[in-house]
């Protein structure tokens, strides 16, 4: 018989559109103090400099805004947890947008400032239902916005690990959607209840097919912490070296994730 669907998880658009704004705020101060050689130097993704990646930041609240200036589409909309797997085939399409904007905006701080007003102004009056044009299809503001958590939060990360000692902090509310978003992800990839994963304090889901258990602790159990789920979930980190490192542990016949990782990249 065939798992139970699990219901589709419910965040408050209030606290991800503050979550949203917050680590935009982060990472645009700690941009605005890298000097022109931080700038540079690489970021760790393929051949971006330093530059190239905190210009494609802005681009998380650009493609709001740019949506909220088009027309509304007709839908259907893309559901939620089909989105992480949209990503990869659009990889190409988004670096050449990087470089572009990059070179065409010298000036970054005025790029940011620019990005945050576009954002803050269109984004009240907008209700989650309203649906937007984006790269990967339609989309609510309300799911639009969860996503922007992860781009967010993952690309604080690349940039954090870039900048030896930038330490850009992470707000708490998109760290957490950003964890719960991608453990989703993968409960909805690998249907089941044999294998339980857990990445306190943010996320618990059940997944991969098997032996259902009903009481006392799971017999396969996945745990990590949030940066380390949402580096193996985005690629940045392999399945094995978090283990070999025991930034993972895994316990059960049916607890190795290593092929079902990454979900994005």
């Amino acid at each position: 018989m065939p798992p139970a669907r699990k219901r589709t998880r419910a965040y408050d658009p209030a606290k991800t559109r503050a979550a949203v704004l917050a680590q935009f705020g982060n990472v645009q101060a700690a941009v605005r103090g890298l000097t022109p050689e931080q700038l540079a130097g690489p970021a760790g993704l393929g051949d971006w400099t330093v530059r190239e990646l905190a210009a494609h930041l802005t681009m998380a609240l650009e493609a709001v805004s740019r949506g909220l200036d088009g027309d509304e589409p007709a839908g259907p909309a893309l559901a939620l947890l089909d989105w992480p797997a949209t990503t990869a085939p659009r990889a190409g399409e988004v670096d050449g947008d990087v470089r572009t904007l990059a070179a065409a905006e010298p000036d970054l701080d005025a790029l940011y400032e620019r990005t945050r007003v576009r954002f803050t102004e269109r984004l009240p009056a907008a209700p989650g239902g309203r649906l937007l044009v984006t790269r990967v299809g339609t989309m609510t503001l309300a799911d639009y916005l969860v996503t922007r958590t992860v781009e967010l939060v993952v690309h604080t990360d690349d940039l954090n690990a870039a900048v030896p000692g930038l330490d850009v902090p992470y707000d708490r509310q998109a760290l957490a959607t950003c964890t719960r978003l991608l453990a989703d992800a993968l409960a909805a990839q690998a249907p089941g209840a044999s294998t339980e994963v857990r990445v306190p304090p943010y996320a618990v889901v059940q997944c991969v097919a098997g032996p259902r258990h009903t009481r006392g602790t799971p017999p396969n159990v996945v745990e990590t912490d949030p940066l380390t789920w949402i580096r193996l979930a985005t690629g940045r980190t392999r399945w094995q070296a978090a283990l070999d490192d025991a930034l993972v542990s895994a316990s059960g016949e049916r607890a190795d994730l290593g092929g079902l990782l990454p979900l994005m990249r």
